[in-house]
């Protein structure tokens, strides 16, 4: 056996002992299954042993292959931290990181932004699913790095692949059409949409929503964890959540989509203008979103340590994680998120 394996071909091989199949685990790597399973092969020469199983339904680790891989986590691990040290070698850039960062408007955009300012050896490719539980299933998956939203309202068996970061408590808020009765109490410029407002700018207290129906993503599975948190804010409250209704793709479908129906949307205070529309802020009390970034659990890359940097470093300057008096969380996120 060589000294001197490739990070290379351990890599290759971590990736498809993870996945146990080849097709998730080239796309998790960005490289050709041919490619991938050339890798393979080179590894299992070097070493002597047979690393897999193959079958035309399924691949699985051999004994010498559950015995290589905590070893070569391992080694991943230590070839990671020393590239990241000194800010260089073949893992800084070795592959670009999908970052979902849910809309061009919103908090993952901002940490993406100031990721790259500090990190530019690392190539970050943004992804817009605007739903954190198709983005997770997505980073299980092998097809997707990093992703923000709301980690409480993921299914457990989900979470337990996962690592997260609480990034932010946003303000939650409801975006009502110009004509609306409570369209009168002063909207919330774009100008600061994804920084805090003035005291008491456009704020709706969360009372006045009584008898209203508001969307809130029913009926796209990809977004349940922001649905399940309406139904927590509304139940009692005599709010009720608009009817499911398909997946809405794009900025454009949306604002036509939620024009035509009329609706009032449930909203945070970083969202995306819609013409014809105003955004309020809730109040009383001051329902808040928590903003994670969740990533694979046992994920090593710069990029990673650069964003979770970049959200430290955002949430200090502007108070990210200072939730204002007064303030509400579902149990749920209360009970999960840090210093529960």
């Amino acid at each position: 056996m060589s000294n001197d394996l490739s990070p290379r071909l351990l890599r290759a091989f971590v990736a498809v002992a993870e996945e146990l199949h080849f097709t998730r685990a080239a796309a998790r790597l960005y490289v050709a299954q041919q490619a991938l399973s050339r890798d393979i092969r080179s590894l299992e020469r070097e070493l002597g042993a047979v690393l897999f199983v193959r079958s035309t339904r399924q691949v699985a680790l051999t004994p010498e292959g559950e015995r290589l891989l905590p070893y070569a986590r391992r080694v991943l691990a230590a070839h990671g931290e020393l590239a990241a040290a000194f800010g260089r070698g073949e893992a800084v850039g070795e592959r670009p990181l999908a970052v979902d960062v849910a809309a061009p408007v919103s908090t993952g955009q901002r940490v993406l932004e100031t990721a790259r300012e500090t990190a530019p050896g690392v190539e970050f490719v943004a992804r817009y699913y605007s739903g954190l539980t198709a983005a997770a299933a997505d980073i299980l998956a092998g097809r997707l790095d990093i992703a923000f939203g709301r980690a409480a309202g993921l299914p457990r068996e989900t979470l337990a692949g996962l690592e997260h970061q609480l990034v932010r408590y946003e303000r939650v808020a409801v975006l009502v059409p110009e004509q609306h009765r409570l369209a009168g109490l002063g909207e919330v410029p774009l100008a600061w949409l994804g920084e805090a407002p003035p005291a008491g700018m456009g704020e709706v207290p969360l009372a006045a929503l009584e008898g209203e129906t508001l969307y809130a993503g029913a009926g796209n599975p990809g977004t349940a964890e922001w649905t399940s948190y309406a139904r927590a804010l509304f139940e009692g409250r005599g709010i009720q959540l608009a009817a499911p209704f398909p997946k809405i793709e794009g900025e454009r479908e949306f604002a036509r989509v939620v024009r035509g129906k009329g609706w009032s949307v449930l909203a945070t205070e970083v969202f995306i203008g819609v013409e014809g529309m105003v955004l309020r802020l809730l109040a009383d009390p001051v329902p808040l979103s928590p903003v994670s970034m969740v990533w694979r659990r046992g994920l090593r890359h710069p990029g990673l340590t650069a964003l979770r940097e970049a959200a430290r470093e955002l949430g200090g300057a502007a108070g990210w994680l200072t939730r204002p008096v007064g303030s509400w969380l579902p149990d749920e996120d209360e009970a999960f998120l840090p210093g529960s």
